[in-house]
C-alpha cells in the first residue's frame, strides 16, 4: 500500500471516530455578517449535540433563535451519508410544517455533501436527484416532505428529523405513526424552538424531562454561544427587559458582573440575567415582547395564559428554585434533593394509577418545616407496589402520609401500607388534633384523602402555597405547571398533558394546611389553657392589713403562698362534710341540691 492511501485510510478512521473533528476540518458554511464561506467552527453546546447525536438514537434539542442547530444537524447527515456502506445505506426524512420547511434542510443536506473531498465523496445518482428527493450512489437516499397523514407511506426511514418541530400542526396519531416507522431500528431527531404546548414536541420533552421516554434532551443556550457572547455580562435583576428599558434607574456598579458561561447554573439560581449587546438587538427587533423573548431567545415554554398557576410565579420558580437532584434513584424515576433533617416534619402525598394507563403514580415528599420538596417520584407501577415504594421512603422521612384513593384506585395502596403496618396515615373525617396518636378506630377506615371531594379546596391550598413562596425543585412539576390550566372554569391538565406530579404535591400541601396547621394551632391553644390555670388573684394574707397584689392563689398550699384554710370536717380528717357537698353541688350544673 502506498503512502497516500495509508494516510487516507488514517484520515478516513479519525473522520469516523471524530465527528466535530471531521465537520471543522472539511465543511464551511456561509457567514451572513462576513458575506463568504467560512469553517464551519462549533462551540461546546454544538460539539455536545453531535456527541448525543453519534450516541443516543433518540434526540430532542431545546434551541434558541438563530442557534445554528439546523445547519450542524444537516452536516452531521452528510458525514453519516457519506460513510454509509451500500449494503447498509441511510434514507434521511426530513419533516417540516412546510414543504418549503423541510426543502431548505434537505438543500443544507446537499452543501455539505457537495463539499467533502473526492477521495471520500460517493457522489449523487442520476436516477433520482430533485430539490425533495435525492441519492447518493452508495445508496442513500434524503426525502423532504410536509406534514401529512400519507408523509410515511411506502418510505422506511433510518433516520427522521423533526425541523422546527414544535410549528408541526399534526395529532399524536401522526406522531405515532412515525415512531412506528422506527420500530425496525434507526434514530430520530427533533429540533426546535418552543411554541406553546405543542402535542408532539412539547410533549416528546415533557415526557424526556419524567423519564418517560429515552429521548436524550439537548439544551442549545444563546449565550454560551461565541457569536453573540463576546460582551457576556450578568445582571441581577428580576427583570432584564426593565432593565434595558430603564437603565438609569440601576446602578450598574452593583448589579453587573462579568463572567463567562460556566458555572451559569449558579448564576441563574442566584437571580442573574444573561446580557449581551447581539441580545439587546434581537430584543429590540422583538420590540421587547416579554413572551417573544422569552421563547425565542431563553427556551422557555410558555402556555396559553389560562393557567392555573400565574405565568409570574412559574417564572420565578424556573429561575430561582428548580434544582438537579442530588441524587436518582429506581431507573431515574425518583429523585432526591435533601434527606432527612432529624426533627423536621415531613408530609408524602401520594396519587395514584393502575400503573399501565398513559397517567403515572407520583409521590412527593415536602419539608413542612422548611416550607420546600425533598423528594418526588413518577413512574408507572401497579398500586400495591407502589406502597413499597411509599413504606420506604415514608419511613426514612419519618412522613405523615396522604394517598388518594379516588376512583378506588389509591385503596390498594393505603390497605397494603396498613398491612404493612405503617400506621402514619391520613384519615378522611377523624379528628386532626392529635394526627400522631395511633387511633384504633380510625384505622377501621379506608385511609387516604377523596382528592374529587376536595378538589377545590386541595388546589386553592396548592396555588396559594406556590405564590406564597414553596420551594418547588422539580423541573418535571415545573412543565406540568406549564398545562395546568382552566378548562370550563375547573383546574384540569391539558389534553395529552399530566398532572400526576402537581396532584401529589397539592395533597400534601392540603393535608399538611388541615392537619400540622391544626396541631399548631391546637398545641397553642392547650397552652394558653394550661397556662390559664395559674389564676391571678386578690388574696387577703392574714399577716398584712391590706389585699395583696396579684398572689398566685394556691388552693392545696403547695406554693405556700396563700395562708388560708380549707374547710374540713369537723372529726379532722381532712374530707368534706356531706352537709358541704350538698351547700355546694349546685356549682356542678344540672343538679340540684338534694343529694
Amino acid at each position: 500500500m502506498d503512502k497516500h492511501k495509508l494516510i487516507q485510510l488514517k484520515e478516513y478512521a479519525k473522520i469516523m471516530k471524530d465527528t466535530p473533528y471531521a465537520l471543522k476540518t472539511y465543511l464551511t458554511t456561509y457567514d451572513n455578517t462576513k458575506k463568504t464561506y467560512v469553517p464551519l467552527e462549533l462551540f461546546p453546546d454544538q460539539v455536545q449535540l453531535l456527541e448525543d447525536y453519534d450516541n443516543y438514537n433518540e434526540n430532542i434539542t431545546r434551541k434558541y433563535r438563530q442557534a445554528g442547530v439546523s445547519t450542524v444537524t444537516a452536516a452531521w447527515l452528510s458525514k453519516r451519508i457519506q460513510t454509509a456502506k451500500p449494503d447498509n445505506p441511510e434514507r434521511i426524512l426530513i419533516i417540516a410544517n412546510k414543504r418549503d420547511t423541510a426543502i431548505e434542510m434537505a438543500n443544507k443536506v446537499r452543501s455539505f455533501l457537495e463539499q467533502w473531498p473526492e477521495w471520500i465523496n460517493v457522489g449523487f445518482s442520476a436516477d433520482k436527484n430533485s430539490e425533495s428527493r435525492y441519492r447518493m450512489n452508495n445508496g442513500c437516499e434524503v426525502k423532504a416532505v410536509a406534514t401529512s397523514a400519507d408523509a410515511l407511506r411506502g418510505y422506511t426511514p433510518t433516520v427522521l428529523v423533526f425541523d422546527e418541530a414544535a410549528y408541526i400542526e399534526a395529532g399524536e396519531d401522526f406522531w405515532a405513526a412515525c415512531m412506528a416507522s422506527l420500530s425496525t431500528g434507526g434514530k430520530v431527531i427533533l429540533i426546535s424552538t418552543p411554541n406553546g404546548h405543542d402535542p408532539i414536541y412539547y410533549g416528546v420533552y415533557d415526557q424526556a424531562l419524567r423519564g418517560m421516554n429515552d429521548f436524550k434532551i439537548t439544551d442549545v443556550r444563546w449565550f454560551k454561544d461565541p457569536r453573540y457572547a463576546g460582551d457576556l455580562k450578568w445582571i441581577r435583576v428580576d427583570d432584564i427587559i426593565h432593565y434595558m428599558l430603564n437603565r438609569e434607574q440601576y446602578n450598574d456598579d452593583e448589579i453587573i458582573l462579568e463572567q463567562g458561561w460556566k458555572g451559569y447554573e449558579d448564576l441563574l439560581e442566584k437571580g442573574y440575567k444573561p446580557y449581551s449587546h447581539w441580545f439587546e438587538n434581537m430584543a429590540k427587533k422583538f420590540k421587547y415582547d416579554k413572551r417573544k423573548i422569552a421563547q425565542e431567545l431563553e427556551c422557555d415554554f410558555l402556555g396559553s395564559g389560562d393557567g392555573v398557576i400565574p405565568n409570574t410565579v412559574q417564572d420565578i420558580i424556573r429561575k430561582t428554585m428548580i434544582k438537579d437532584p442530588i441524587e436518582k434513584y429506581m431507573q431515574g424515576t425518583f429523585w432526591l434533593w435533601k434527606e432527612p433533617i432529624e426533627g423536621h416534619r415531613y408530609i408524602m402525598g401520594v396519587d395514584v394509577s393502575r400503573g399501565d394507563s398513559a397517567d403515572s403514580s407520583s409521590i412527593c415528599v415536602i419539608d413542612f418545616d422548611e416550607n420546600e420538596q425533598v423528594a418526588e417520584y413518577v413512574g408507572k407501577i401497579p398500586p400495591d407496589d407502589l406502597a413499597s415504594i411509599v413504606y420506604k421512603w415514608g419511613t426514612l422521612y419519618k412522613a405523615f402520609v396522604a394517598t388518594d384513593i379516588t376512583g378506588g384506585m389509591g385503596i390498594a395502596t393505603s390497605r397494603k401500607l396498613q398491612e404493612m403496618g405503617y400506621n402514619d396515615q391520613y384519615v378522611d373525617g377523624v379528628n386532626t388534633n392529635d394526627i400522631w396518636k395511633y387511633n384504633k378506630k380510625a384505622q377501621e377506615k379506608i385511609p387516604g384523602i377523596n382528592f374529587n371531594n376536595k378538589r377545590t379546596q386541595i388546589v386553592a391550598a396548592f396555588e396559594e402555597r406556590l405564590r406564597h413562596g414553596f420551594l418547588v425543585r422539580s423541573s418535571r412539576l415545573l412543565n406540568e405547571l406549564n398545562t395546568f390550566v382552566y378548562i370550563n372554569g375547573r383546574p384540569n391538565h391539558m389534553k395529552g398533558a399530566h398532572d400526576d406530579a402537581i396532584m401529589a404535591m397539592a395533597i400534601a400541601m392540603y393535608v399538611g394546611d388541615v392537619c400540622f396547621t391544626q396541631l399548631k394551632r391546637n398545641d397553642t391553644a392547650n397552652k394558653a389553657m394550661l397556662d390559664s390555670w395559674v389564676l391571678s388573684e386578690r388574696t387577703y394574707e392574714t399577716k398584712k392589713s391590706f389585699y395583696s397584689h396579684g398572689t398566685a392563689f394556691d388552693a392545696i398550699g403547695s406554693m405556700k403562698t396563700d395562708q388560708g384554710t380549707i374547710p374540713m370536717n369537723p372529726n379532722g380528717d381532712g374530707n368534706l362534710s356531706l352537709d358541704q357537698y350538698k351547700e355546694y353541688m349546685w356549682l356542678f350544673g344540672g343538679r340540684n341540691k338534694q343529694v
